[in-house]
């Protein structure tokens, strides 16, 4: 075969898809470049339909969104069951084991499974034989019968008449019966794509009970999001399963992601795990709460994506190990898990809040007369049978999944049972058109605006609870001492403000703190800084008190906005005679319009948010530097890092050129710096220079608490 260089490839061919990614008409059928989660609900709908052949970028893994782009699951589940064919998938020759064990983790599930150290031994226990399960229901297909791996050298590959070739920038050059049909361009980016549902005016309040659902359906369903929920308790969110780009969702909904600190990770299929990590590298450091089998295989499938060792990526956030049997207190509610019916190892669980009770069933097979079967084959002994039949009915609130049997519950055995069984139940995992038309079942309605808010008991010191609660999540009162607990209780005041308010007025005299409970307040008339907004559990108008001034910005009202308050002399009093006292001085004086500006330059930093900004201030101490010296050496293990303000500083490596720093930049080796390697940098002082400087273990403590970061670090590394 012969190729002429075409100078004006169809471009019209190559079609960006919403969700991320390209794909191509060809002689050969559709092609589909990059595969990000949910890519499925773009094609589905095309005349062609969703193609057989997909090509994957040489990076599997985008950090900036924390997301795939090499979700092949889905793709090729509707390839096999519904089109009976075979997905063939090109891939870099360096990740086709790679691709395979991410593929292999979701469809078979780990190789060994043995969760008896994950069961308490309590009179009666057993230990459910999950492998025995897993292997009925993927009825003996192995990875290969599903999914054609192929690699893609530098060399290209031909599949039939198109010829595909990798280019320097990482793309791909396409030939089609020897004509140039298409370059690929080598940057492929998710693009968030949902639904927003019913959401609200106001910055969102979160409640004491309540459940938001996320998405109702599953993922093969065009028309609505993938399942997930949010559970409120105690006005923080533990959100269960979040499906893909759900970080977005929120922010879209007005509710701030510091009000979500939990995950709850039933099993790793793609639609019930992508938003994870997500989530770990959003904002501050997250629990997730899961089995250690699950988190195995969380850890195996996404340090396989982003090629970084699974160790590190522990580090990112704070794994609670779950045991069966084991009662486990999350934000008050009592919470026990168990292992579910599934085709591969998957928890749900239940809980009781307050005189609540509530019940999710996760992905499961529910119908009886199913179960019974997989007993009469041996499939599950006597006792997991009388286990998954005993399902608890007799809960208050009932968010059962529902779909296509075997691996589901289909949803006309829940609309079987008993009406005052089935008006307790929110179908979750269903598309709308196969919801029951006649039915006393709630099918699962999602958006902010649709948060159900169940009736239950009240506490009767449920306003200190929430005072202490709000200010312990700030890191500067994290610490405060019992004694001073007990006085700020007595001087916090609770004030409500409504948009468009003003709440201080700059040039004017100090006369309270505050700390913000819900809603978004307006900072403006600050140097250098057209707005800052500022969340829940941010705070303001500490500078004028402690230092003496008067006010510095306008501070007005976003949202309606909840805050508690304190006088001058009682915030004086109450932080006197402890670490707060000079944390707040410091962070006071470093809360300019250039510091702000400064951060915000770093390509690292710029999508940080108001208080994790907050919380890089607090680390940071102005030095300037007159005279010509070395800053960092190659081969030391410096004392602090450096953030670049202005002057003159070249950063040499090794015999290279030496380039000159810009505004923002980081002054350190900061892998090097991590792994307590020495430095591989020179960092010199041209002219006098003014930077900010961190000591080394303050800015790797603030890498540990924000995730995302972090990874952003790591693939610059690389």
């Amino acid at each position: 075969m012969s190729y002429s260089e075409n100078p004006n490839p169809a471009a019209e061919k190559l079609l960006p898809l919403p969700r991320g990614g390209y794909l191509l008409t060809t002689s050969e059928g559709q092609i589909q470049f990059g595969s990000p989660p949910e890519t499925i609900k773009d094609t589905m709908v095309m005349p062609a339909g969703t193609p057989q052949i997909f090509v994957l970028p040489f990076d599997h893994f985008d950090p900036s969104m924390g997301i795939s782009m090499a979700e092949i699951e889905f793709p090729s589940y509707y390839n096999f069951f519904l089109k009976k064919r075979k997905v063939v998938v090109y891939v870099h020759p360096d990740h086709v084991d790679d691709l395979r064990t991410v593929f292999r983790e979701a469809f078979v599930g780990p190789d060994r499974v043995d969760v008896s150290s994950e069961i308490e031994r309590i009179e009666g226990y057993y230990v459910p034989d999950i492998k025995a399960e897993m292997e009925y229901f993927r009825g003996g297909l192995t990875v290969e019968d599903v999914v054609d791996i192929r690699k893609l050298g530098d060399e290209g590959v031909t599949h039939g008449n198109v010829r595909i070739v990798p280019t320097d920038s990482k793309g791909f050059d396409v030939w089609d019966n020897g004509k140039l049909v298409a370059k690929v361009p080598g940057s492929m980016k998710s693009q968030a794509k949902y639904d927003l549902g019913k959401t609200l005016n106001e910055a969102f309040i979160p409640p004491e009970f309540g459940i938001t659902c996320l998405g109702p359906s599953h993922g093969f369903d065009c028309t609505q999001n993938t399942s997930g929920f949010i559970i409120w308790l105690n006005k923080m969110g533990i959100m269960v399963d979040p499906p893909v780009n759900i970080t977005s969702w929120l922010r879209d909904s007005n509710v701030n992601p510091k009000l979500i600190d939990t995950v709850i990770l039933t099993h790793c299929h793609a639609d019930h795990d992508a938003g994870t990590f997500q989530k770990i590298l959003e904002e501050t450091k997250i629990a997730v709460y899961t089995t250690p089998t699950v988190m195995q295989s969380f850890l195996t499938k996404y340090s396989t994506l982003t090629r970084i060792p699974a160790s590190t990526l522990m580090t990112m956030f704070n794994f609670r190990p779950v045991k069966m049997n084991v009662q486990y207190n999350i934000h008050g509610g009592l919470f026990n898990f168990y292992y579910s019916v599934h085709s591969i190892p998957t928890m749900g669980f239940y809980f009781l809040y307050r005189d609540k009770t509530f019940l999710y069933s996760s992905d499961h097979m529910s119908d009886p007369a199913v179960l019974q079967e997989l007993h009469s084959r041996g499939v599950i002994p006597k006792e997991r049978l009388d286990f998954l039949l005993s399902v608890p009915w007799e809960m208050d609130i009932i968010y059962h999944e529902a779909g296509i049997p075997p691996l589901h519950t289909p949803v006309s055995y829940l609309n079987s049972l008993p009406t005052e069984i089935q008006k307790k139940i929110t179908v979750y995992h269903i598309a709308e058109n196969d919801f029951p038309k006649e039915t006393s079942l709630t099918l699962a309605k999602f958006g902010i605006g649709n948060t159900v808010y169940p009736d239950f008991e009240k506490h009767e010191f449920e306003d200190a609870f929430h005072i202490l609660d709000v200010f312990s999540r700030i890191e500067l009162f994290g610490d405060l001492p019992f004694k001073k607990s007990k006085y700020l209780l007595l001087n916090v005041k609770t004030e409500h403000f409504s948009r468009g308010d003003s709440i201080i007025r700059k040039n004017t005299p100090g006369d309270k703190f505050y700390v913000i409970v819900t809603g978004n307040v307006s900072i403006s008339g600050v140097q250098d800084i057209t707005e800052k907004v500022y969340g829940s559990y941010e705070y303001f108008g500490e500078a004028s008190l402690v230092l003496g001034v008067p006010r510095g910005a306008d501070v007005v009202a976003a949202t309606s906005v909840t805050a508690y308050s304190l006088e001058k002399q009682a915030f004086l009093r109450l932080i006197q005679d402890t670490t707060i006292e000079d944390n707040i001085r410091r962070i006071a004086k470093m809360r300019t319009g250039e510091s702000w500006t400064v951060i915000k330059s770093n390509r690292f930093f710029r999508n940080l948010s108001s208080a994790q900004i907050t919380g890089l201030e607090l680390i940071l101490s102005p030095v300037t530097f007159e005279k010509t010296q070395i800053l960092l050496a190659p081969g030391k293990q410096p004392e602090y890092i450096y953030l670049f303000i202005d002057g003159k500083i070249s950063r040499r490596i090794g015999d290279g050129k030496p380039e000159y720093v810009k505004q923002g930049s980081i002054l350190g080796d900061i892998l090097a710096i991590r792994e307590r390697e020495p430095v591989r940098h020179e960092y010199r002082v041209e002219k006098p220079s003014r930077l900010y400087q961190m000591r080394v273990e303050d800015f790797m403590h603030f890498l540990d608490e924000n995730p995302g970061v972090y990874m952003e670090v790591l693939f610059e590394g690389r």
